[in-house]
């Protein structure tokens, strides 16, 4: 009964997404008082409705899982008796069907959102809910017709399938639905830019009317990618946690456009800079989240992130990219000039860094775009397979992003429109902010790092030095105006990518991994600590049987570190755990993997040894630009210049 009515919720989603879209545009148009009426207030009941059956279809499928209902094919192909209750729920989105009803709900919710606290303009607030609401209609459409996840299957098995083990993890019960937010929010940006194309609304306008979505998003994809990649870290045990995979690629190009549409909405907002440019960056930045979509469950990739599934799925998504992109950018190839030319800049101007760290930016994404979507094509036209790895990346991508965080540190200090880079710069402290990076990259080539990495330590100082000098110039004002607050925001991130940066230059210039063969009581040296195998017992989990290692560090002393091998047996799959062991100056990065007999008949396990220099620097550098991405919503929710703007549309429109 649960699944027929699951199937059921999701049908009455599709049909309040499609009232939405059309309702809501009706009372965009009704009268002299566009967004106002009954029928806006309908389109708006709709996207409620939308919420309401798209979230009791996800707790019903959660339910599912919980009472292992193994007659739902998902359920029993994504679960098992024996799986912990946490994994149970998160196995509710751990695959692909799941994974897309938890999509369309958020989809859901921010189109309720912008029928709530959306646009202060009336009509453009209900001309964006009815854009939300056919993005909500096309993958509503694509789950209740493609990818149903309340599908029976007969007869049911008893015991299920089991989730990949390697998602069996804390961090995926948040990881993935952080990440949707960020995906899925973009689709606000994207709503609104298409409804302001259409009205012809002014440029200045429409970037208010999205910067708070696009920073709200851009906010939660950043939590999530770090968690991805914390996840990688630990559990995949290859020792690192970013490796130009396809699908960390597809969630990396919307972060790029995501920052360069947040800079240059502040620069379109406040001086009517660009006014072009954001409304393009809002559109691409959604696209490639689709085309992120795409890439994972079509069946075009192999990796550790992605969905295998059949071809036919895929073509529905990149039917659903393709009506999005042709609406998005015919809107704008004929309604581009009704945003405003901008006004003039000096090319030493705020105006002039946040163009060309946008450039640098959109250009990044551009290459990572080329290098993800290259071998499809090779494989696509039948030519000799291509592989395109890190190498590619590092040489190109990589100095796109440090040109960026070049000017970064810059732009805060410099004026608006007439420029003026000498005051700036005295501002700024240039004599002082060079004496950290100084410090850093000496320190880097005295350690023997690579020149890549050298520069990256040397980029990751000048930008952290940059955000303190910002602090100390906005910290004395921070409690009198929400401006100093948004202020601290914008420090707190670039300090944020600043630590990031250091991270990943101690990290390329760690010692080298150590992967060998240990008995009972053998030793290997890894980053100056001395690990023993002093034994390896068996162990049981709730749907796991293992090995569990205990390696003295230097003979005791440093006490011990247990890495774990497991056997998923309804899975038939094995993971390993990896042991860390954190300290100030780096960690310690240990798995264990197969034993192996030797000639003599001792037994010997595979270890896989490595040492992290500064790596906690990188989840502090995520927390730091999440935190500051927060701090800025809360500036500009605070501010009272929404609801300023809103007061004086109300009373234009009284006067209409």
């Amino acid at each position: 009964m649960i699944a027929e009515i699951g199937r059921f919720l999701i049908a009455l989603a599709l049909l309040a997404c499609v009232a939405q879209t059309i309702l809501a545009w009706i009372g965009a148009n009704k009268g002299g008082k566009g967004g106002k009426g009954a029928m806006a207030d309908a389109g708006r009941a709709a996207s409620e409705i939308a919420v309401l059956a798209g979230g009791a279809a996800m707790l019903l499928l959660i339910l599912s899982f919980v009472r292992s209902d193994f007659s739902i094919a998902y359920v029993a192909a994504n679960s098992h008796v024996d799986k912990p209750l946490a994994y149970k729920i998160a196995g509710a989105w751990g695959g692909h069907e799941g994974s897309m009803l938890l999509w369309c709900w958020i989809l859901a919710l921010f189109g309720m959102g912008l029928a709530k606290i959306g646009p202060l303009n009336s009509a453009l607030r209900s001309r964006s809910v009815s854009f939300q609401g056919l993005l909500q209609s096309l993958f509503f459409a694509f789950l209740a017709f493609a990818s149903n996840p309340f599908e029976r299957v007969s007869p049911a098995p008893i015991q299920g399938s089991d989730l990949n083990p390697i998602l069996q993890d804390p961090a995926l019960v948040i990881h993935p639905p952080m990440l949707y937010i960020g995906y899925v929010g973009l689709s606000t940006a994207f709503a609104i830019a298409a409804a302001g194309l259409v009205q012809k609304s002014n440029g200045r306008e429409l970037a208010g009317a999205l910067r708070p979505w696009a920073l709200g998003a851009w906010t939660s994809l950043t939590a999530g990618i770090a968690l991805g990649a914390w996840w990688a870290y630990y559990e995949l045990g290859w020792g690192g946690w970013w490796f130009w995979d396809p699908v960390e690629n597809a969630s990396f190009m919307p972060w790029l456009l995501g920052a360069a549409l947040i800079h240059s909405a502040i620069a379109t907002e406040k001086r009517g800079a660009f006014p072009g440019w954001t409304v393009f960056l809002a559109l691409l930045a959604y696209i490639l989240s689709i085309l992120g979509a795409f890439l994972v469950r079509s069946g075009v990739i192999t990796s550790v992130h992605a969905f295998a599934l059949d071809p036919e799925r895929g073509v529905w998504i990149l039917g659903m990219l393709g009506v999005s992109a042709v609406a998005g950018f015919t809107l704008f190839a004929f309604r581009a000039t009704s945003l405003g030319e901008g006004d003039g800049f000096e090319p030493d101007s705020r105006e002039a860094f946040i163009g060309a760290n946008n450039l640098f930016l959109a250009a990044a994404a551009g290459v990572v775009l080329v290098g993800t979507l290259m071998p499809l094509f090779v494989d696509a036209l039948g030519l000799p397979t291509l592989s395109v790895g890190a190498p590619y990346y590092n040489m190109s991508a990589t100095p796109l992003m440090m040109a960026a965080v070049i000017l970064m540190p810059l732009a805060p200090f410099l004026p608006w429109t007439n420029g003026g880079a000498k005051p700036a710069l005295k501002q700024l402290g240039a004599a002082f902010i060079l004496l950290p990076v100084a410090v850093v990259t000496g320190a880097f080539i005295s350690f023997g790092a690579p020149v890549l990495a050298v520069v990256g330590a040397a980029l990751g100082a000048w930008a952290l030095a940059g955000a303190v000098m910002d602090a100390v110039r906005t910290l004395p004002s921070l409690a009198v105006r929400s401006a100093q607050i948004a202020a601290a925001g914008r420090t707190i991130a670039h300090a944020g990518v600043g630590l990031i940066a250091l991270g990943a230059a101690a990290d390329a210039s760690r010692p080298v991994d150590q992967n060998v063969a240990l008995a009972e009581g053998e030793s290997v040296t890894v980053g100056g600590y001395e690990l023993t195998l002093e034994g390896v017992r068996g162990i049981e989990g709730p749907n796991y049987i293992g090995d569990r290692a205990r390696l003295l560090i230097n003979g005791g002393e440093g006490g011990v570190i247990e890495p774990e091998r497991r056997f998923y047996v309804a899975a038939d799959q094995t993971t390993r755990e990896v042991a860390l062991r954190a300290g100030l100056a780096g960690e310690l990065y240990v798995s264990v993997g197969e034993a192996r007999v030797r000639e003599n008949g001792v037994t010997a396990f595979e270890v896989r040894g490595a040492y992290h220099p500064l790596v906690w620097m990188l989840s502090l550098g995520a927390i730091f630009i999440v935190l500051g991405g927060l701090t800025a919503l809360y500036a500009r929710i605070a501010s009272g210049a929404p609801r300023r703007e809103g007061k004086a549309q109300a009373i234009a429109e009284a006067a209409e």
